[in-house]
């Protein structure tokens, strides 16, 4: 049987000052740095809108600074589908869902299987980026071969590590708080809550698209923003005040424009929001004015197949056959993948809106100029920079 959602409503009292993040996968340093920028206070709530783990190689690290911070300050994290991955794994069940068992069969050729063969694709994918791995190497344990590894990994993880293991169990589905509730992935609706599935609250693709409208704001990750938009990579917050949907998921780990976001919410009986960030990435200055491109296109991962028709230094010329774009891309963002395709990291060749004097965020400079983001909008930049990297 599917597992119900499980919700909690901490008293958090009108005028507290809310910071949710979401989608942190095991990036410790943008985390702290975020952190850092907000200026969070144990005056404030943080709440950790899922996938805080999994994906990144300081997932294990991650854990431990927030089950620390929780001793100091007041901090909810919420399960994403990647920690409830972590949490069957430790738990010894299966993911109750149908869609979860077909990918999962499909991938070992069985009709029915175990627990370990169905989570063992996803660990082998994960690899060292997966905190079960990294809490079984910090034990001494070899690095996993197969399904039939799993049980004594997991025997060894609860036993050694009953703290870390404990929170992962722990994990609630649902924080709802005055006017907000806090979700990974979104809800069908906003009462009713514990009867819900759990995993579709957590792994609920494209929830903006879906059309639904609250009243209270739902604010949920999962889903990278870039995803919504087929013409500019934005990685900022979405905020639909009609709908009252608030989806912050910037892509951290995933993108190589990627951010963590934070949506700060002066009071949980209110409605007044607003967004910071922080990427990583090095600071420029614009000096030369740039005006936007018409019609840019934005490749996402779920349509990234690309053909390459030259290649010029450090730039490839591609054609992308769904939207019949050409555009020059950083030779790096191309690749082949394991379907034998040649496929793309998200990429735009959408010309930013830039005056001088503008910050902007070096993503990557090639010889046909600077690939930059601004406001959390990702696009090329023609003209000159002042930088360190550049004096």
């Amino acid at each position: 049987m599917p597992r119900p959602a499980q919700v909690i409503r901490p008293p958090i009292e009108p005028g507290r000052r809310v910071v949710a993040v979401s989608d942190v996968h095991g990036n410790l340093p943008f985390l702290k740095a975020l952190l850092e920028q907000v200026q969070f206070t144990p005056a404030d709530v943080l709440v950790i809108v899922g996938d805080l783990l999994e994906k990144g190689y300081q997932s294990l690290d991650t854990l431990r600074h927030v089950m620390e911070l929780r001793k100091t300050h007041t901090v909810y994290t919420l399960c994403g589908n990647c920690d409830y991955i972590d949490r069957m794994f430790l738990e010894g069940r299966p993911i109750e869902t149908a869609a979860f068992s077909q990918r999962s069969n499909s991938l070992l050729g069985a009709a029915d299987a175990g627990v370990d063969q169905e989570l063992w694709p996803v660990l082998e994918c994960w690899g060292g980026r997966s905190v079960l791995i990294q809490m079984g190497a910090e034990a001494g344990l070899p690095m996993p071969r197969g399904p039939e590894d799993l049980p004594a990994l997991r025997a060894a993880l609860l036993e050694r590590f009953p703290e870390e293991t404990g929170f992962l169990l722990s994990l609630p589905t649902i924080l709802e708080a005055g006017n907000f509730l806090f979700v990974h992935g979104g809800v069908p609706r906003e009462d009713r809550l514990e009867a819900l599935d759990a995993y579709s609250c957590m792994k609920n693709d494209d929830f903006m698209g879906q059309g639904r409208s609250f009243r209270k704001w739902v604010v949920v990750g999962h889903w990278p923003v870039t995803l919504y938009d087929p013409h500019i990579q934005r990685s900022a917050p979405l905020l639909d005040y009609d709908r009252h949907i608030a989806s912050i998921d910037g892509g951290c780990v995933l993108k190589l424009d990627g951010q963590l976001n934070a949506l700060i919410i002066p009071d949980i009986e209110g409605g007044e929001m607003e967004c910071a960030w922080y990427d990583g990435l090095e600071q420029v200055t614009a000096l030369d004015p740039q005006e936007p491109s018409e019609n840019p296109v934005n490749i996402r991962w779920s349509d990234s197949v690309v053909e390459v028709l030259r290649e010029d230094g450090d730039c490839v010329q591609v054609r992308h056959p769904h939207s019949g774009r050409e555009l020059w891309l950083p030779l790096d963002f191309v690749s082949v993948w394991r379907d034998g395709r040649t496929h793309t990291e998200d990429a735009t060749d959408y010309r930013l809106p830039v005056a001088p004097g503008d910050a902007l965020s070096l993503v990557r400079r090639t010889q046909r100029g600077c690939l930059v983001k601004k406001d959390g909008a990702t696009g090329w930049y023609c003209g000159r920079v002042a930088g360190k990297a550049f004096a």
